[in-house]
């Protein structure tokens, strides 16, 4: 199956103004877009920003790097520059740039319409492709390499822990039963196949393998300790004053996010040390946004959005 080239599938950014709107407190500042994508959030920042602000942007896919240096899609502003890499190291990429300081980092998570509409992908269960979902296709090990050697107890940890699949054990089995009669799953059809044959009840509406394609890319992409690195950059990398607008699709992202700023928005006392003083707090929480209702009706993909935005207090982290 071919790939197809990144100016072939088209992404529509959720929250487009309202996170740039909640990001930019200084248009000659210096801004992260830890998740490039196709370039929307990034697109109308530099808009916003002055001749001296800068926007430096990462991605881990290499088709999101591909549309924003080259073809019809490349950015050319001066002011922009774009690394190949997860937004879980962004404090040594940024320092190899020089960048110790910026006024602000924006996260929009989870996976993008260019990666689920493209079949070579292997990201949804509505298109037949390989079994892939590597959002990095040049490292790392492809969703159908980790169930052709994970036993039944890993596999159904994955999908129970990252999908909130209640009939964990059952897919599990059943795709280990599979392997071992000498045909394991490699194609995101067999795989959606064998999970409808073993998940008795779905909620109305939702495909049988929505919850195990879900777990599968999180497991297979370490989503979630990802997030945990970028949010522990953004303490270290904003100025105070500085802005954290992350933008997450499901309540294990979301759930991460909120902690995290809940956290680090109050002031904690060392239990071992009782008469010390209390740390500061390191970020103040500025709210919650959600699409509102015709975004939804434009964008379907956008009715599970949570924005949330935080900004950095004047405390050296």
């Amino acid at each position: 199956m071919s790939s197809s080239t990144p100016a072939d599938f088209s992404h529509t950014t959720v929250l487009l103004r309202e996170a740039v709107d909640a990001l930019v407190t200084d248009t000659d500042g210096i801004y992260v877009d830890g998740t490039y994508g196709r370039g929307g959030h990034s697109r109308l920042l530099l808009s916003r920003l002055g001749q001296k602000g800068r926007l430096i942007a990462v991605d881990r896919d290499p088709q999101a790097i591909a549309a924003a240096t080259s073809g019809a899609t490349r950015v050319t502003d001066p002011r922009f520059s774009i690394h190949h890499t997860s937004f879980g190291q962004l404090v040594p990429t940024l320092a190899a740039a020089g960048v110790m300081q910026v006024n602000g980092l924006l996260l929009d998570l989870g996976v993008s319409s260019p990666q689920i509409d493209d079949p070579a992908r292997g990201f949804s269960f509505r298109f037949d492709g390989p079994l892939d979902m590597r959002m990095d296709t040049t490292r790392g090990e492809s969703a159908a390499e980790f169930l052709a050697r994970a036993d039944v107890r890993h596999i159904a940890e994955v999908i129970r822990d990252y999908g909130e699949e209640r009939f964990a054990i059952q897919v599990a089995k059943a795709l280990v039963a599979r392997r071992e009669s000498g045909n394991p799953v490699r194609t995101t059809r067999e795989l959606s196949d064998v999970v409808a044959r073993a998940v008795k009840t779905r909620e109305p509406g939702q495909d049988p393998a929505t919850r195990t394609f879900q777990a599968l890319r999180i497991f297979v992409n370490a989503e979630l300790e990802e997030l945990e690195q970028g949010l522990n950059a953004a303490l270290q990398l904003l100025m105070p004053g500085g802005r954290l607008v992350v933008i997450s699709f499901h309540s294990l992202e979301d759930r991460i996010v909120k902690t995290f700023i809940a956290r680090e928005s109050k002031s904690e006392v060392d239990r071992r040390a009782p008469f010390a003083e209390p740390r500061p707090t390191r970020l103040k929480a500025l709210g919650r946004v959600k699409p509102g209702e015709a975004e939804v009706q434009r964008n379907p993909r956008a009715r599970s959005a949570v924005m949330r935005v935080a900004e950095r207090t004047g405390v050296p982290a």
